[in-house]
C-alpha cells in the first residue's frame, strides 16, 4: 500500500482513466458528502471483498479513503485488497475531511 496525498489525488482523477476511488466507511457517511465520482464499499460489510472485487479491476490504481487521519478504515481495507491481489492501492489517508476542508468539490452539493 502507497499513501496519497490530496493534489496527487487530484490530478490523478483528472487524468486517470483507469482509477478507481472508494469510500470505505458505512452508507451512512457516504451519504453525508464523499468525494466527486466515489464509489463506496464499506470495509466492514461481510461482502467486502466480493463487492470490491466487482468494482475495481486488481491492476488499475484504486484509491481508497474514510474520514480522517484518525480514521483506521481506509489502511484495514487496503491491506485486504493487497490480500486479494490488488496490485495498485493507494490510501488517501487525510480522508474526506481533508478534501473538503480544502474547499475541493463534495457530493451531494
Amino acid at each position: 500500500m502507497q499513501t496519497i496525498d490530496r493534489e496527487s489525488l487530484r490530478l490523478k482523477m483528472r487524468s486517470a482513466d483507469d482509477l478507481t476511488v472508494v469510500e470505505v466507511l458505512p452508507k451512512k457517511s457516504y451519504d453525508k458528502f464523499h468525494i466527486p465520482g466515489a464509489i463506496n464499499v464499506p470495509v466492514g460489510s461481510d461482502d467486502f471483498a466480493e463487492r470490491i472485487q466487482a468494482a475495481a479491476n486488481k491492476d488499475d490504481e484504486v484509491v481508497v479513503y474514510c474520514q480522517n487521519t484518525e480514521c483506521d478504515a481506509s489502511p484495514r481495507a487496503a491491506e485486504k485488497m493487497e490480500k486479494l491481489g490488488f496490485t495498485k492501492v493507494f490510501d488517501y489517508e487525510a480522508g474526506k475531511d481533508d478534501w473538503r476542508d480544502a474547499g475541493l468539490p463534495v457530493e451531494p452539493h
